[in-house]
Order: structure tokens, then sequence, then C-alpha cells
């Protein structure tokens, strides 16, 4: 059998990225939109001031999940897909570490919990059992991804979602409340490992014990600064709630997470998907890449086509949030439109930030994320004790959208982007960007609809017909509309001489 090629192995990861980020996009996104009609029902059913006490729960919940995940995730995921044979020693050590860091995961919730009323800590002591439960499913699931498993696991997690959300609902509408909510989420969290186990183990692969003392040791040395780095970022993303709920009031949080509810579904959709299926290759190409030039390209297109997504979102939402908030939350929660006003322009930067913070993961440099995460987070503190008790709410928003701009800024300063090769792109972006912002303001004063589909198709034909791509990014384009299901179908339609090896 002759080598393969270089064409054929890029042909191979490019048919298999394109795969695997079909499957985890179309997973996502229905888990997503399932998971954002189910938040807009509950804002509705409790109101501003008892869904203010389930965003901060949800807040001490997310930020205890780093601790018990110890961020092993990456991880393992990049070491098993290089070395898959040893994927049960991985089983067995992240199993040991994460039963541990679920404990203290758990009394660190509660411990946080104290400095709130009798409600919420009641409600962190119930949510935070699910703490034992999802850490154990997520490694079997990471464990898959390894495989590149994704549309059984995605299948997985839409089951998973559907059953959690029905349960849920039917506790909800027999006057179960929060916490029949949270009684469903534990049930459903039971299913869902118990299918991620038993998928992980029709794979052949299984925990080898005793428990290899050298990968805890490698575990644990390369997971602390990652978790040291999850438990800063989630602080960064939740302290504007927490804060929110201490010196504000619960309506106030309640209308503070009904916008995080809107931005977190859009960042999770538009980057977090794609930059989870394309992990694995990711990390291989950073490995083998001797001269860097091939990760370099991947990481500067990923982060400029994103930057073409977010800005169109960030316009509409910039221009017309009272039009989101009020159809989906409700009249009581209009305050929330000016809060996403501006917590759109922190999505925009995080989308662009994940980008280079995960090319950082896959190079194994973690570490230096820890700063610049320590850094964004001792911003937004500050800024978030100044700006909250004078201008309330929308003070969280502002504190969050500038710090995170602040940590794109030392990211890209890290990667030190070649500013004089992006410089003309950026140049006409933003020139479209102008015209497509006054487009939606004119348009918009006539219509709602008008200014966004108006302003939205003039920056469309922008970015088509005014050289904000380059050659190279036509050509990359093609090539992965090509290696898509249904690329034979895309090319009769859209022809180019770029050279297709698959």
């Amino acid at each position: 059998m002759p080598p393969m090629t270089t064409q054929q192995l890029s042909a191979a990861n490019a048919r298999r990225a394109a795969r695997n980020a079909g499957a985890i996009a179309l997973a996502r996104v229905i888990s997503s939109a399932a998971q954002f009609g189910w938040q807009i029902i509950l804002g509705r059913a409790l109101g501003d001031a008892i869904y203010g006490v389930y965003g901060t729960v949800n807040a001490l919940f997310a930020v205890g999940v780093t601790i018990a995940s110890f961020s092993i995730s990456l991880i393992v995921i990049r070491e098993v897909a290089r070395q898959p044979e040893r994927a049960g020693r991985y089983w067995s050590a992240a199993l040991f570490i994460q039963t541990v860091a679920s404990l203290i995961a758990y009394l660190g919730i509660n411990a946080a919990a104290l400095g709130y009323d009798e409600g919420i800590r009641a409600y962190a002591a119930i949510a935070g059992l699910s703490l034992f439960i999802d850490t154990f499913g997520t490694h079997c699931y990471d464990q898959l991804l390894a495989q590149e498993r994704m549309v059984t696991t995605s299948l997985v997690e839409i089951g998973h979602i559907a059953a959690r959300l029905t349960l849920a609902g039917a506790a909800l509408a027999l006057g179960g409340g929060l916490l029949g909510v949270y009684a469903a989420t534990l049930i459903t969290g039971v299913g869902r490992t118990a299918a991620l186990w038993h998928l992980l183990r029709r794979t052949g692969v299984h925990p080898q014990f005793p428990a290899d003392r050298g990968v805890i040791a490698a575990l644990l040395r390369d997971a602390f600064p990652l978790t040291i780095y999850a438990f800063i970022g989630m602080t960064y993303t939740q302290i504007d709630r927490l804060l929110t709920s201490s010196l504000l009031t619960d309506a106030d949080t309640g209308q503070l997470t009904a916008a995080m509810v809107i931005v977190m579904g859009a960042v999770e959709i538009l980057s977090t998907t794609v930059l989870v299926a394309l992990y694995p290759m990711l990390s291989r190409s950073a490995q083998g890449d001797d001269d860097g030039a091939g990760f370099r390209f991947m990481v500067d297109k990923l982060a400029f086509f994103t930057l073409l997504i977010v800005v169109p979102m960030w316009l509409i939402f910039a221009f017309f949030a009272p039009t989101v908030i009020v159809p989906l939350f409700g009249e009581k929660f209009l305050a929330a439109a000016e809060v996403l006003r501006l917590l759109m322009g922190f999505a925009a930067a995080t989308m662009v930030s994940n980008v280079f913070a995960q090319a950082m993961f896959a190079q194994n440099r973690q570490r230096r994320l820890v700063v610049f995460r320590l850094v964004g987070l001792a911003l937004k503190l500050i800024l978030s004790l100044a700006l909250l008790p004078r201008v309330g709410v929308v003070g969280a928003a502002a504190a969050a959208a500038l710090s995170e701009i602040a940590v794109l800024a030392l990211l890209t300063r890290d990667y030190r982007v070649d500013w004089r090769r992006w410089s003309s792109r950026l140049l006409r972006l933003g020139t479209l960007t102008a015209v497509s912002a006054a487009a939606m303001a004119i348009f918009g004063g006539l219509h709602v609809y008008a200014g966004i589909l108006l302003g939205g198709a003039i920056y469309a034909a922008g970015v088509l017909a005014g050289r904000v791509l380059a050659a190279d990014d036509w050509d990359l384009l093609y090539r992965l509309a090509a290696a898509m299901p249904g690329g034979a179908r895309i090319r009769r339609y859209w022809r180019r001489d770029t050279p297709i090896r698959w």
C-alpha cells in the first residue's frame, strides 16, 4: 500500500473536520435552541425576581463546575487523540481526580452561598449535586470526542436536553417551581451519564486500575493551570450576576440573566461549536507543524472568519435590542435591552478571543492564558464595583465589554498578529461596517425589519463584492464546502479555479 501523501492527509482531515463540525453544530443548534426556548418560558413563568435567584444559583454552580471538572477535558481529548492506546489509563486517572475535585467544588458552592439569602442557599445545595453526576458523564463524552465519534455523542446530547426540558416543563406546570426544575436536571443527568458510559464501553475502552500515578501526576501538572484559568474565566463570566445580586436586587439580576441567555446562546452556536469540532485537528497540527506556518494559517483564518460573523450580529443587537428582548421575555424585561446592547460587544470580543485561546490550548500554552484572564477578572471586578452602584445593572454589561476587549488585546499581542497583512481587509471591513450601520439606522427608523434585512443585505453584499475576503480565504472556503456533505452539488453552482484533491 503506498504511503499517504500530504494532500490525501489534508483531504481526510478536511472531510473529517467538516463531518464532525456538522454533527456537533446540528446537535448544539438543536440543543441551544431548545434551551433558549426553555429559558424564555422559565423567565416568563418565574418573573424577574425569582429568575434572578435562578441566575445567581446557576452562576455559583457554573463556577463550581470549573473545579469539579478540573479542566481535564482538553488534555484528555488532546492526548487520547494522539495516543488512543492510553485511553484506559486516562479514564481511571481522570475519574480519581474528578471525584475528589467534585467534593471540593460542592463544599465550595455551599460555602459561597452563605453570603446570600436562605432560598439561594437551599437551591445551591440541591443544584450542586449535579456535579457528581455530570463530571463522570462529561469524561465519557471527552473520550468519545477524542475518537471523533461526534455523531453518536451528539444524539445523546440532543436526547438528554429533550428529556430534561420535558421533565422540567412538566414539573413547572404542576407547580413544582425551581425545586421541580432542579429535580428534573438531576434525574436526566443520570440518564445522560449512563448512555455515554455505555457508548464508551462499546468502543473497547475500559478504565485501567489501579490508576497510573504517572498519568495522574501528568494530568495534575497540565490541568492545574487550566483549572486556574477556567476558574478565573468562569468567575470572570459570572461575577457580574453574583455582584448584581449582592449590590442591587434579584430583579436586576433577572434582567441581566435574560440578556446573558441571548449572549451566551450566540457564543455557543457561532463560536464554541466550531472550535470544539476543530480542536482535535488543531492539536495534531500544533504537534506536527514544524515551522508553524500551517497552524498559524488555520488560526488566522478562523479569527478573521469569526470577525466577519460577529460584526453584523453586534450591529443588529446594538440597534434593535428591544425588538428582541420584549417579544421573548415580556415587558417586565424591557430594561434588559440596554444591558443586551453592551453585552453583545462582550460577545463579539469573546468569540474572537476564543480562537486565540483555543490555539494556545492546542499548543499547551495555557499558563499564559491564566495571566491574561486574571488581568481581565481584576479589571472587570474593579469596573463592576465602580459602575454598578452608580448606573445600575447596565454597569455590569459595560464592565464585561471593556474587560473582554482588554483580554483580546493581550491575546493578539501575544499571538503577534501581523497587522500589516490584515490592514487592508480590516480597513474595508471597517468601512463596510459603517455603511451597514448607517443603513440600519436609516431604514430601521422606517421599520425594524427593514433595518435588519436591508442593513444585513448591504453587509453581505459588501463582503462578497468588496474584497473583504482575500483569494486564499475564498480558496479555503471553497475546499471546505467541497469537503462537506453535499459538496458535489455545491460545486455544480459554485465554480472556482481551485484544485480539489478529495
